[in-house]
């Protein structure tokens, strides 16, 4: 079994090329396994991907080439798709192909999504672009008392919440504006936030810094605190641009570096990828 580990902005992946997805149930359990961080490889999630290189034999003009990803959470729940993780899967894909540069349509089960590299000047690393489709009102509270703030309680440390909204980019996330991030006991608040959605939620606390600056607070519904967050910042920008605080071009700084998010059509996240090893292991 042959993998690849690459991160994005410290959001962390195993990439795994295949002729055929594997089942819900066997990505689940490869998931659990390899993202462990003491008994496995150590990741935030497993990306499986198949490949389906431009037909270079043929006499006619080559199209933009494709894949299908799928991936998998640390803790072996699915996950419908990831701005890192889809800059961090072209990343891979161009080193397959010895480039340091590529554009290619990446399938993934909300729709695909167009992903186009360049080389960066840090080591292992390129420079990325990910149209992210539609972002959209996301889901309601729905279990307990249906109150996000409520459910916070003194998580949030010694600060009031002046406004939250739900986003979808793809993948459900809550966006709260606050004064300090780093204030928030995030390790405790963002299971918290999560207990009142029944289907789970990616939970961000996002202060303005500068002008159309953000820094952002992150925990992953299935990963738990994360370096960065590729969605989580697009839903961060467009949640606070609604409120009118941020422009249209907005820089989000994160534990793991910082990401540009373009609101306009079609809405992009820019960042880094870095390749970190080629690890080949017995299959299980």
């Amino acid at each position: 079994m042959r993998l690849h580990k690459l991160h994005g902005l410290g959001n962390d992946f195993l990439v795994r090329f295949v002729e055929q997805m594997p089942s819900s149930g066997n990505g689940s359990h490869q998931a659990l396994k390899l993202c462990d961080r003491k008994q496995g490889i150590g990741a935030d999630g497993l990306i499986y991907a198949v490949f389906d290189p431009p037909d270079s034999d043929s006499g006619c003009q080559q199209t933009t080439p494709r894949a299908a990803m799928r991936l998998w959470n640390s803790d072996g729940s699915h996950a419908e798709v990831s701005g890192n993780g889809l800059r961090c899967l072209t990343h891979a894909i161009a080193r397959q192909l010895e480039t340091e540069s590529l554009e290619i349509i990446i399938s993934t089960v909300v729709g695909p999504r167009r992903c186009i590299i360049a080389a960066s000047a840090a080591a292992r690393s390129v420079f990325g672009d990910t149209e992210m489709g539609d972002v959209t009102e996301g889901p309601h509270p729905d279990l307990a008392s249906c109150d996000p703030v409520e459910a916070l309680g003194a998580f949030l440390g010694p600060q009031e919440v002046f406004a939250w909204t739900t986003i979808n980019v793809g993948n459900p996330h809550i966006v709260f504006h606050v004064e300090k991030p780093q204030l928030v006991q995030i390790l405790s608040a963002g299971p918290a936030v999560e207990s009142v959605f029944s289907s789970g939620i990616n939970v961000h606390f996002a202060a303005v810094t500068e002008p159309d600056q953000l820094t952002l607070a992150v925990w992953e519904r299935g990963a738990g605190s994360t370096g960065a967050c590729g969605t989580g910042a697009v839903a961060a920008a467009m949640a606070l641009h609604r409120r009118g605080v941020v422009g249209h071009q907005v820089i989000v700084g994160m534990d793991g570096g910082f990401a540009s998010v373009n609101l306009t059509e079609p809405v992009t996240l820019t960042a880094e990828s870095t390749y970190v090893a080629t690890i080949d292991i017995p299959e299980f």
